[in-house]
């Protein structure tokens, strides 16, 4: 398995995991991406922005993501909650892996590449949100060490679940004697 920045020919791979993706939060009666997005202009604009990733094995692309480190505009309020730090901060959005590769643990090498990236950068926050039926990945939010912060909302004012990863507190965590 290679984790790689996206190319403009993975486009068409990508656009496919997208709508595989669709369809099977539509199957589980999960409202989200249900409108249209993520679609091509949106991976085409990660491409150009040099924040889309793929993995990739023999096969060809099973899964993408959007890597990035900024500032988030529907991250700016949280409510039912709080951020626990504030500055700089990394993040990830259109986690979509293909569904005949569902639980190979795609997603969380995404979470994995973001902290390696963070790390290197010297960031020490991140954060993330999904859809509040989207059970598997808060599970994977959870188990990638993301703590539930709040609710965020989006331009179009839906609800996500806030989520926010401290990696000096990771960093303890991990260096505790078991």
């Amino acid at each position: 398995m290679e984790l790689r920045k996206a190319e403009f020919s993975d486009l068409s791979a990508i656009t496919a995991i997208y709508k595989d993706a669709k369809e099977a939060l539509k199957a589980q009666g999960i409202d989200q991406w249900q409108d249209g997005y993520p679609n091509e202009e949106s991976a085409r604009a990660d491409i150009e922005n040099g924040t889309s990733y793929v993995l990739a094995d023999e096969s060809g692309v099973f899964a993408t993501a959007c890597l990035t480190f900024g500032h988030e505009p529907t991250y700016d309020a949280v409510y039912g909650g709080a951020w626990q730090a504030e500055g700089e901060y990394g993040f990830l959005h259109r986690v979509a892996v293909s569904g005949t590769r569902k639980r190979s643990g795609a997603a969380s090498r995404f979470f994995e590449e973001l902290k390696r990236q963070a790390e290197e950068r010297d960031v020490k926050i991140l954060r993330g949100d999904t859809h509040q039926d989207n059970a598997a990945m808060q599970r994977t939010m959870e188990k990638n060490g993301f703590c539930r912060r709040g609710t965020i909302l989006l331009e179009d004012g839906s609800e996500r679940i806030a989520y926010e990863c401290l990696l000096e507190t990771e960093e303890k965590e991990r260096a505790k004697p078991q």
